[in-house]
């Protein structure tokens, strides 16, 4: 059975996509937890100009560093108040050691404007590796998904943990925010859901 890595910690993140990508029958997907030999695996250095590149860099690491497949998502916040504040450092922007402290600190920055419009992007990247598919070069692949709309003054939502800003952010044109949808109605809409699918296609194409 093949096998690809999808390397992340954020267990978020990784639920979210292995909603679509549970569909594959003859694919394992696995996580850095599955190789317990590595105690200590290193960090790429996240020095792209945009999400797709942090995302190719990151697929393109553990996918040499294991040498397997790699699927690697880069995604962040964009706030039309603060355009330069978070984007590709959204995580990074404020240090906290939760995420309810995290929210806390977030939800005070946009206490100082009346504009509280933002997008959300999501990145993914596979990167299959030389000898991996019987492949003698390397083949990568990159897709975007985005979704507008506001953020609110406090969460709807009790906190999912890795992605604490689903229970303020409300996607235009609805009126509930991402974590009191259903798995369903988020994956059709949601930034991730759409880069999820976009990769689901990537993925069918190139292992079934």
């Amino acid at each position: 059975m093949q096998k690809i890595l999808i390397a992340t910690s954020n267990q978020g993140k990784k639920k979210e996509m292995l909603e679509f990508f549970k569909s594959i029958k003859n694919i394992e997907f696995l996580s850095f937890k599955d190789f317990p030999e590595h105690k200590n695996i290193p960090e790429p250095d996240e020095n792209g100009q945009t999400f797709e590149e942090n995302a190719l860099i990151k697929a393109k690491f553990y996918a040499e560093f294991f040498n397997i497949p790699t699927i690697s998502e880069d995604s962040g916040l964009i706030l039309s108040a603060f355009p330069n504040k978070f984007g590709l450092k959204t995580k990074r922007e404020i240090k906290a050691k939760d995420d309810h402290e995290w929210l806390t600190k977030f939800l005070e920055i946009l206490d100082s404007t009346t504009n509280r419009q933002a997008t959300f992007y999501s990145a993914m990247a596979l990167y299959i590796p030389k000898n991996n598919k019987n492949t003698k070069t390397t083949n990568s692949f990159t897709v975007l998904g985005q979704t507008s709309g506001i953020i609110e003054e406090f969460p709807q939502t009790p906190l999912e943990p890795g992605i604490p800003v689903s229970a303020v952010f409300t996607p235009e044109s609805l009126n509930q925010v991402f974590s009191s949808m259903s798995k369903m109605q988020k994956n059709k809409i949601s930034h991730r859901g759409k880069s999820s699918k976009k990769m689901l296609e990537i993925i069918i194409q190139n292992f079934e």
